[in-house]
């Protein structure tokens, strides 16, 4: 395969716009996938600034 064949197997793939990216579609798609990491990042630091909080109050 040359170098010239892999670039004209690539072009069918395209980049997505911002706004695309963001938009909400249901399913296996890539804008599913980027908001679950999203709410996924997110729900991680809220649990750590919960256990930081808690333990400022409690630790005495």
């Amino acid at each position: 395969m040359t170098l010239k064949h892999g670039n004209e197997a690539n072009k069918s793939t395209r980049l997505a716009s911002s706004s695309e990216l963001n938009s909400w579609k249901r399913g296996f798609t890539p804008q599913a996938e980027i908001w679950n990491g999203r709410m996924a990042i997110a729900g991680l630091i809220i649990v750590l600034i919960s256990l930081v909080i808690s333990n400022l109050i409690f630790s005495g």
